[in-house]
């Protein structure tokens, strides 16, 4: 029977059996349960028939073996081990020098990409290579982890900290040489930080987060700006920098003018906290925020110093389908990021195929993905469906030949940043051949 505690020198469950119905076993049986910590078992415990425990067998530390890569370099796309997440890299190139190309139009604004959409070190490089671009923003500590060791030495945590843990791993990157800057929200997130800086004897620049409309995390007035400033102010080991004003609602607003206009309502909001906290003595020489839907109305609107696009860089469905000011979805962006999915069923009658890719693949939360090249010349005739964990259901609507069984396809995710957050490699690709193979070294649930 399963005990509800843990042995104290493993990690896993404790697993108890009786003396006597140890003896009961086959010899076999009996070697199994003494070694049952070999099966991933926190620790086995003998019982006499008193109830009482006479011995335990605790597990051994268990190595986990690094996951396997999809890829190696040098490999066609047909040859990659499916699933497996795809980077065109031409296009993620395409996709930077548009970018630069934008932002050159507005010189005194810094780019500051979010590394939240690739958590991928190597492609940080890339933005980082690029003029105007200031540094890095993460979502988690361990983003910021895996940047700082993979060479950014600039980098903002968009994310307010309460948890002493999280602060003294975060400022542990700053004492280690890493420019490292903090949003947060509270008086008490403040204190967090502070106590965290002071064991590690460096000094952080603080932003206060303010809420301008996505009612998330933010301070909502310019008074409560203000209150938060003068407890960074409290701090040695802190220092006020500005404010960091994002609406993520906005990013996947479809239309233009709508879009446009609720921009300018954010740098509005973000205008009077800026005059109230510059009226309190506080000087705001960064207000930082955007997205890739809004990006350039913040950087055209004279009140952002810094915009934080991240998307951009892959692109996805979602995104893809924002309009311009011509009423057309958006030209702006290449799309670089694909699953690549292997049919392993195909039904003419059915006019069905499945591919081994599900939910544990791609990200559903901003509807299906697309069937890259299909989708596009045959959106109105094909239909995407969740097959589940392990599946998804392409069913064809027109007379067209079905792809065959073991055929690699590219589904285009509906959105790229949790799609990227379900695998451990991606898998860059020039002209169908492997050209690098890169750990997604910032992913996981969110420490």
């Amino acid at each position: 029977h399963r005990h509800k505690h843990t042995s104290p020198r493993s990690r896993g469950p404790q697993f108890c059996i009786s003396m006597t119905a140890l003896g009961r076993l086959g010899r076999q049986s009996r070697t199994w349960a003494l070694r049952a910590q070999a099966g991933g078992l926190g620790g086995l415990c003998l019982q006499s028939s008193a109830g009482l425990a006479t011995a335990a067998v605790a597990a051994p530390p268990v190595h986990r073996r690094p996951p396997h890569a999809p890829a190696v370099v040098g490999a066609t796309i047909q040859d990659i081990e499916t699933p497996a997440l795809i980077v065109r890299v031409d296009q993620v190139e395409k996709n930077l020098q548009r970018m630069t190309t934008i932002m050159e139009r507005h010189p005194s604004v810094s780019l500051r990409p979010h590394g939240k959409s690739h958590k991928t070190p190597e492609i940080a490089a890339l933005q980082l290579s690029r003029p105007q671009t200031s540094g890095l923003c993460c979502q988690k500590v361990s983003e910021a982890m895996a940047f700082a060791e993979g060479g950014c030495n600039d980098l903002l945590l968009t994310t307010a900290l309460v948890s002493p843990m999280k602060a003294r791993r975060l400022v542990a990157l700053a004492r280690r040489g890493c420019r490292v800057t903090a949003a947060l929200d509270s008086a008490h997130a403040a204190e967090v930080l502070a106590l965290a800086a002071r064991s590690e004897g460096v000094r952080l620049r603080v932003l206060v987060d303010v809420n301008v409309g996505q009612n998330r995390c933010g301070v909502s007035t310019p008074a409560e700006a203000v209150e938060v400033a003068r407890a960074i102010s409290q701090y040695e080991e802190l220092h006020f920098g500005g404010i960091q004003a994002y609406h993520g609602g906005l990013q996947h607003i479809r239309d233009y003018y709508v879009r446009k206009a609720q921009a300018a309502e954010v740098a509005c909001k973000a205008s009077a906290v800026a005059a109230a906290l510059e009226q309190a003595g506080f000087s705001c020489k960064v207000i930082t925020g955007g997205g890739t839907g809004t990006f350039e109305f913040d950087a055209a609107s004279n009140v952002f110093t810094e915009v934080q696009p991240g998307s951009y860089i892959f692109n996805d469905v979602d995104y893809s389908n924002i309009l311009e000011s011509d009423g057309l979805p958006t030209r702006h962006w290449e799309q670089s990021l694909f699953v690549a999915a292997t049919v392993i069923h195909r039904s003419e009658a059915a006019r069905r195929i499945v591919l081994d890719a599900g939910m544990k693949a791609v990200s559903y939360d901003s509807g299906p993905p697309e069937l890259f090249d299909y989708s596009r010349t045959s959106k109105n005739t094909l239909e995407v469906v969740n097959g589940g964990d392990e599946h998804t259901i392409v069913n064809f609507k027109n007379g067209g030949r079905l792809p065959e069984l073991g055929t690699t396809l590219l589904l285009t995710p509906g959105h790229c940043d949790p799609t990227v957050n379900l695998h451990d490699y991606l898998v860059a690709i020039r002209d169908n051949t492997v050209e690098a193979v890169w750990p997604v070294a910032g992913r996981g649930a969110g420490l």
